[in-house]
């Protein structure tokens, strides 16, 4: 088995320089951003290593083979190819095909359109990889750095998942060697405070109510005097509402905090793209979309992950061991072509 890693300044780019190198038959396996705001793009074929010539070989500075790569090789292609090592990963590219796909999904039909007709300028005849380069155009992962970051505000609708997410955000914190506060501002909500209790426990975190935007902004500044990483849970309501939206601006302002909206996947898509942009407008930095398990239809992780903020990440366990994931342009493309996935 081949194993490479390529680098390019965009997803068409590093598609095409995949193609040219390894053929037709190799399968893209991962990718991501990188730090100097390019793609990465790790590429996996079933094949031999061509024999050494005599002959020195000038080195190619669009590829870089790294030590990760030999964790990729036990079963990962399996996984990718559906458990089997003669089944073909690529679809052909159709422009009604893919179409009828997102629309499968409850696309919202103008982000449907658009991203179809992206991916047919692309000129690949992967259907996935076409896809991709399409979404990689709109999509701004922006995940969270767990051993820097200070203080977050979860905010959203109600049942979106914020209490969970303060906890698999906790966790991550603390498998980092961080030392987390939970908070909670909703008091009056129905459990909020046990549940925040019961996942402080588990995961050996301080937890505690702060109530007022002045009791909050001091309790944030006592924390990040000892270092300490605070995750505000709030209650939940519709950013949409300009008279609920304004009971959230004092919190949102304390300047020490940085609000990352939470949605819900299971939502309808034209209503997620609506909240996502309210919530932009009131200061949301980062989105997080929960419950993708839980959905056979992407459309509202693709309206979300389209919008003016960033995801960064996406949760598919309902554990917080299951944890955040950081979506890729490559991985959504993969489930929105997912026949089995999709079902009626």
């Amino acid at each position: 088995m081949q194993l490479r890693t390529f680098l390019a300044k965009d997803m068409k780019e590093a598609l095409a320089t995949v193609r040219a190198d390894m053929g037709l038959d190799a399968v893209i396996i991962a990718s991501e951003k990188s730090k100097t705001g390019g793609v990465m793009v790790r590429a996996a074929l079933d094949a031999p290593e061509p024999a050494a010539t005599p002959a020195p070989q000038p080195v190619q500075t669009t590829a870089i083979v790294t030590d990760i790569d030999s964790a990729f090789q036990s079963g990962m292609l399996k996984r990718l190819r559906g458990g089997s090592a003669e089944k073909k990963s690529a679809i052909a590219f159709d422009r009604a095909g893919l179409l009828g796909a997102l629309n499968r999904h409850r696309l919202p039909d103008g982000l449907a359109h658009a991203l179809a007709e992206t991916a047919a300028k692309a000129q690949l005849t992967d259907m996935t990889l076409a896809l991709a380069a399409a979404l990689d155009k709109r999509m701004r992962p922006h995940p969270i750095d767990f051993n820097a970051a200070n203080a977050v505000l979860l905010v959203g609708p109600n049942g979106a998942g914020k209490t969970a997410v303060a906890a698999k955000i906790a966790a991550h914190a603390r498998l980092a060697g961080r030392r987390t506060t939970l908070v909670a501002s909703d008091s009056a909500g129905a459990g909020a405070v046990a549940r925040l209790e019961t996942f402080a426990r588990h995961l050996d975190s301080a937890v505690t109510v702060a109530e007022t935007a002045a009791e909050l902004n001091k309790l944030v500044s006592d924390c990040l005097a000892k270092k300490t990483f605070v995750i505000v849970d709030t209650a939940g309501f519709d950013p949409r509402d300009g008279r609920a939206r304004t009971a959230f601006t004092a919190l949102a302002q304390i300047g020490k905090l940085e609000t990352v909206g939470v949605v819900s996947a299971l939502s309808d898509a034209e209503e997620v793209s609506e909240i996502v942009d309210a919530l932009g407008a009131m200061g949301a930095k980062r989105l997080i979309v929960t419950g993708v398990d839980l959905t056979r239809r992407m459309g509202a992780i693709t309206a979300a992950a389209c919008q003016n903020v960033p995801v960064a990440h996406v949760t598919q366990s309902p554990f917080v061991a299951g944890g955040l994931e950081s979506p890729t342009s490559l991985s959504l493309a993969r489930l929105l072509l997912d026949e089995q996935r999709s079902a009626q």
